[in-house]
């Protein structure tokens, strides 16, 4: 018997990045809806470092902005035409070139734009990173880092993005039963 396979936690890399704002989603108030994800893996084991249950330290990728200034997650924009999370994983190959198995969302936060006077509303996702690509539609316009967590949050230039990568954090220490340092 063959298995049936969800497409909506797949995606097809394309060398192009998604552009414009024709298709982007809107809240009832009136907020950019975007999504994105916390990519992230486990390595060998170091001190002091979050662990899962087989002692492999977390690793979380962080990009470069576009603009060059400061690292953030991937995250952009949730358009009429896709899921919230076809949109996040889209996002994060664009963004930083990685693929893997989305997981349940890590919640919702309202923020303010840097450069606009605009209200957004930002989903984020953890990414249990399973493959890197070589080659990505950003790959020129953007540079990835793997760090540890602390690095990863002492680096993220938003605080609401700081606090997505606490609630996953505390969902992996609650998966290994607490035995995690603190931030």
């Amino acid at each position: 018997m063959a298995a049936l396979v969800s497409q909506e936690n797949m995606v097809t890399p394309t060398l192009v990045s998604r552009t414009g704002r024709h298709l982007q989603r809107y809240s009832k108030h009136g907020s950019r809806q975007v999504v994105g994800c916390i990519p992230y893996r486990f390595k060998s084991r170091e001190k002091g470092s979050l662990v899962d249950e087989t002692g492999e330290e977390v690793e979380v990728l962080v990009i470069s902005s576009q603009k060059g200034k400061g690292l953030l997650f991937p995250k952009g924009g949730w358009e009429m035409d896709e899921s919230m999370n076809a949109a996040a994983l889209r996002e994060t190959v664009e963004e930083a070139g990685v693929r893997g198995t989305i997981e349940r969302q890590l919640g919702k936060w309202s923020f303010k734009s840097k450069s606009q006077d605009a209200v957004y509303e930002g989903y984020m996702f953890p990414l249990l990173v399973d493959e890197q690509l070589e080659i990505w539609p950003e790959k020129n316009v953007r540079r990835r880092y793997w760090m540890n967590v602390r690095e990863a949050r002492e680096v993220c230039q938003h605080g609401w993005m700081k606090e997505a990568l606490d609630v996953l954090v505390s969902r992996l220490a609650s998966k290994e039963g607490g035995d995690l340092p603190s931030l």
